[in-house]
């Protein structure tokens, strides 16, 4: 049966936005949208059979007429070479496709023992199951190497992804296939389509019970329509995956025993690396790396001109700041390893050892003839934390390095391999404000930063603000949360109070999960997550990524219910905390050493609470019965994570290798004495009529004191 359909008269804007209601029966007729939707030509469904024939792209950034600068240079394709990225939004199966890539392609012996995601090498990426830092390998297949960039699928991470797409000729973009393209996905699909990559669209977890190929495939050009997306682009070619069994296919319904199919289309419809194969050596250095024995290693991809190992030369930032080198160590990518190499043609990626200082962004050029290649940019920072020294009555205890001086370093060699993070002086000298993408994105910094011995403290996150025409802009996120009906109206309530606007809600499948989808101020985030994970009893996913900066929303109360702040110094008691729990949860358990000052739990009503919690009992010459058994409830465990969340603008968290406490910011100490949340001076004529502040918690918390 064939079907034609003339479409000469139409133009091919109006074609792409009218083939949407036509993409439903790309699976029932088993035509390759994409491929059906070329302007002047004909539409034909055809019947569906098994698809065995190699795959053809009818169109690639490959098949376009060079431009006359291009001719100019000579430009030359390299057939026997692909860079490509892999891209997806979190969760969604980058790293374990990638796994099964190098599985069958037999980089590792068939009887070596290889772990689970393995491109997660960091102990950090291994403890929370994501990726953090872009990674590189290559496979071999059929006589091409094949250079493969795992990126992080955190939006928090975006300039990982940004930062590694010049070194690339084409993207591919996993979709998993129930949820479909979420905020990350449309983020990274930007960014590769602004560089003119091609794309291939890998649906996974195929093999998943509520899997909804058609809607995912349809929502994914739907997403290239809306991104401007050049007609070449939109003609993608869409492959079936579960890269958890290392298979692939054409079809949802007939996939082949392994990922032949991927393979295959990886080598067809990705161009090979355009380059200037007898011009003037270029290099830009997209990754570093730090060797004990080697040094700085620059990692990227050679543009032009060949590179040899012994070669003289010159390091430019711009045309005017320039210094000279040699090049000591050559390496290349093959297989899960780097090998060492004499010379490296322009196209492939290498990393080069020798060079001191080499920075992210500078051009490793020709001695004589070369010029430098434009930087990398990415997208501005959002939110921003304050570190500063612990001064804390606990400081240096723990920690290795705990002076001001051994945090500027730090934070300056992080800047030197974090694109996205800023670094500026505080308002002392001993304070310094972090600028990130997000909560997670600085958290990580302070997670590595404590496992390497430093100690110091960190303030509450806050946006950074834009003021525009003498209007107050704020940035604004796309948040995108899958819950169960059962618990959606207490989260859409969370998030109505945070400022949110619902602008999409769908439900999904058999699974019973409703996607909401808000646009929401970056502060309404602050302190989110717990939040409507309590609200929805654990069961809710949220996910968020930048969308642009909008007008001031109003206030956004981020928290209820106030602290129970320690009174003294001491070692916590049985006897105090038995008392102390009746007002709140607590932080800590028994035989803990604590400071004034300290968060030990949460208030059960606003404001914060002062408490002594190492009060023991009186010892007298009385004897009595037996004491009775204190049965203690089992005090909450923060992570670094529901630390940085909880804290409120007079708060800090107190970060050191062994511990992470939370204290009230003593330089923001409310003056008089706060009992309670009372803040007049009444609290301070209660107390005189006491011996103790010891006597009138106890009075207090009997009821006997109002």
């Amino acid at each position: 049966m064939e079907l034609s359909l003339s479409t000469s008269s139409a133009s091919p804007a109006v074609l792409r936005r009218s083939a949407s209601p036509l993409l439903h029966k790309q699976q029932v007729l088993g035509v390759s949208f994409a491929s059906a939707l070329k302007p002047g030509g004909a539409l034909r469904f055809r019947s569906r059979r098994p698809r065995h024939h190699p795959i053809t792209c009818s169109a690639s950034p490959s098949t376009a007429e060079p431009s006359s600068e291009v001719k100019k240079k000579t430009l030359v394709r390299r057939d026997d070479v692909r860079n490509i990225a892999i891209v997806a939004h979190v969760d969604h199966g980058k790293t374990t496709l990638v796994d099964s890539m190098l599985r069958q392609a037999k980089v590792f012996r068939d009887n070596q023992v290889m772990q689970e995601r393995i491109m997660d090498s960091n102990d950090l990426e291994r403890e929370r199951g994501i990726t953090i830092l872009s990674k590189n390998t290559s496979i071999t297949y059929k006589n091409t190497k094949v250079n493969i960039i795992d990126t992080p699928g955190h939006s928090d991470f975006g300039g990982e992804v940004e930062r590694v797409l010049n070194m690339v000729d084409g993207v591919l973009l996993v979709v998993d296939s129930v949820e479909g393209p979420m905020p990350q996905t449309r983020f990274v699909l930007k960014k590769a389509l602004e560089f003119g990559h091609a794309v291939v669209v890998v649906v996974n977890k195929i093999d998943r019970p509520s899997a909804r190929p058609d809607f995912v495939i349809n929502s994914t050009f739907e997403l290239f329509i809306e991104l401007n997306a050049t007609d070449e682009q939109c003609d993608f070619q869409a492959i079936y995956a579960s890269g958890i069994k290392g298979k692939a296919g054409l079809s949802p319904d007939d996939l082949s025993d392994d990922l032949g199919p991927l393979f295959e289309a990886i080598i067809r419809c990705v161009p090979g690396p355009n380059i200037e194969k007898d011009g003037a050596l270029q290099m830009l250095a997209t990754n570093i790396e730090y060797d004990e024995h080697k040094g700085r290693i620059a990692i990227g991809r050679l543009h032009a001109g060949v590179l040899r190992k012994g070669m003289d030369v010159r390091v430019c930032t711009s045309e005017d700041s320039c210094r000279f080198a040699r090049v000591s160590e050559l390496f290349v990518y093959e297989k899960f390893y780097r090998v060492p190499t004499d010379s490296v043609e322009a196209g492939d990626i290498c990393a080069v050892c020798g060079i001191d200082n080499v920075q992210i962004g500078e051009t490793i050029a020709d001695k004589v003839h070369g010029k430098p290649l434009p930087t990398i940019k990415v997208e501005e920072p959002t939110v921003k934390m304050s570190f500063s020294v612990n001064t804390s009555p606990f400081s240096g205890r723990e920690g290795k390095y705990v002076t001001s001086r051994n945090l500027r370093d730090r934070l300056n060699r992080e800047l030197e391999r974090n694109l996205a993070m800023k670094v500026e002086d505080g308002e002392t000298a001993d304070t310094f404000i972090v600028s990130g993408r997000g909560t997670l994105h600085i958290t990580i910094l302070i997670e590595n930063m404590r496992r390497e011995g430093y100690e110091f403290m960190v303030g509450p996150p806050k946006v950074i603000n834009k003021r525009v025409n003498d209007k107050l802009l704020e940035p604004y996120e796309v948040a995108t949360v899958e819950v169960p009906e059962l618990h959606m109206g207490p989260v859409v309530e969370l998030l109505g109070k945070r400022r949110g606007q619902m602008f999409d809600m769908q439900g999904v499948g058999s699974e019973g999960t409703t996607f909401l989808r808000y646009k929401i101020p970056t502060r309404g985030l602050l302190g989110l997550r717990n939040a409507i994970l309590t609200a929805s009893r654990g069961t809710a996913i949220l996910n968020t990524v930048f969308d642009s900066y909008g007008p001031w929303a109003g206030d956004i109360n981020t928290r209820d219910l106030g602290s129970l702040v320690a009174f003294e110094d001491g070692t916590t008691t049985s006897y105090a905390l038995a008392s102390a729990q009746e007002r709140g949860q607590m932080f800590v358990g028994a035989g803990v050493d604590v400071y004034k000052g300290q968060i030990v739990g949460i208030h059960q009503r606003p404001g914060d609470l002062g408490l002594n919690i190492c009060k023991k009992k009186a010892a007298t010459n009385i004897r009595s019965n037996k004491d009775v058994t204190v049965v203690l409830d089992t005090p909450l465990t923060y992570s670094l994570d529901d630390c940085i969340e909880y804290i409120e603008e007079d708060e800090l968290v107190e970060v050191t290798p062994q511990s992470i406490r939370m204290c009230k910011n003593p330089k923001m100490a409310k003056k008089g004495f706060d009992f309670a949340g009372d803040q007049s001076d009444g609290a301070l004529e209660r107390l005189k009529k006491y011996n103790s502040y010891e006597q009138l918690c106890d009075n207090h918390l009997q009821g006997k004191d109002p």
